[in-house]
């Protein structure tokens, strides 16, 4: 696989490397898990939060007042 970086990105990109002191490689793969995990955890909040709202309405508009 190619990644096709501006010079800016590949710059950001090294300087994160080198802070968490990997490969461009690695810093790429953990960025990915990373908003992998977070789209997961946002996610399952959403659906909670909608649950939430759908089972105990009245408890939530009290809660508002």
């Amino acid at each position: 696989m190619t990644l096709r970086l501006t010079e800016e990105q590949d710059a950001a990109l090294s300087a994160l490397a080198q802070a968490e002191g990997v490969s461009k490689q690695e810093a790429v793969t953990r960025a990915i898990q990373w908003k992998l995990d977070r789209m997961r955890a946002e996610n399952a909040f959403d659906d909670a939060l909608a649950d939430t709202l759908k089972r105990y309405p009245e408890t939530i508009r009290r809660l508002g007042e």
